[in-house]
């Protein structure tokens, strides 16, 4: 997988999809920081899915950003998704490597370097770490530190991507900590100060 030094954002969307998303999605990937998109839909019938997610794979292809689907290899499948990322009760790795091959797949290893190695092991494109930071988006249930990510990127070459309430104020130490990508949501999505082109400029 290659790194992109500027393209350090793996941008997920928000959890529900409004008619001006499409909109604002174009005018984020247009930035050209972001190296990933993950569909996250967590409430939405199959069928929906595959609507939205063939009209963000669009925007994606145009701005060359990969495409993945989240918890759904199913989904990520059916779309021809660029790859999927996996919670640790999602399908296991090899199952999914299985079904599509050899594209992207990434798997939440939390706040463990045991979790880490499992995923190196069964050759997972990424590990995402977190939660970094105090998040709106999901429930904290896992913290994780700056000597995590150190200890992780001495153990593996495998990519990093880390994630949790991740902003303009704290992404630098994580990128300066040797963090491949960032994931970030809501600071995107759910800014009460800034439209989310405008956000996404901040992150540079």
């Amino acid at each position: 997988m290659r790194i992109n030094k500027k393209k350090f954002i793996y941008l997920i969307s928000p959890t529900k999809i409004n008619k001006s998303f499409y909109q604002d999605l174009t005018k984020v990937l247009q930035q050209k920081n972001v190296s990933f998109f993950q569909l996250r839909l967590k409430k939405e019938s199959l069928k929906k899915k595959i609507i939205i997610g063939e009209k963000i794979k669009k925007i994606c292809k145009k701005f060359n950003v990969k495409f993945l689907v989240n918890d759904d290899v199913w989904v990520a499948k059916k779309l021809n998704a660029d790859g999927c990322h996996l919670g640790q009760k999602d399908m296991n790795i090899i199952k999914a490597r299985k079904l599509i091959g050899y594209k992207i797949i990434g798997v939440t290893c939390h706040n463990s370097i045991k979790l880490s190695k499992i995923a190196v092991k069964n050759k997972a494109d990424y590990i995402a770490l977190g939660a970094f930071n105090n998040s709106k988006t999901k429930k904290i249930k896992y913290k994780a530190s700056i000597n995590l990510l150190r200890k992780v990127k001495k153990i593996t070459k495998t990519p990093v991507v880390v994630i949790g309430g991740i902003n303009s104020n704290n992404y630098k130490n994580l990128l300066l900590n040797k963090a491949n990508f960032l994931a970030i949501s809501g600071y995107i999505w759910n800014n009460k100060n800034l439209k989310p082109f405008e956000a996404i400029k901040k992150l540079k």
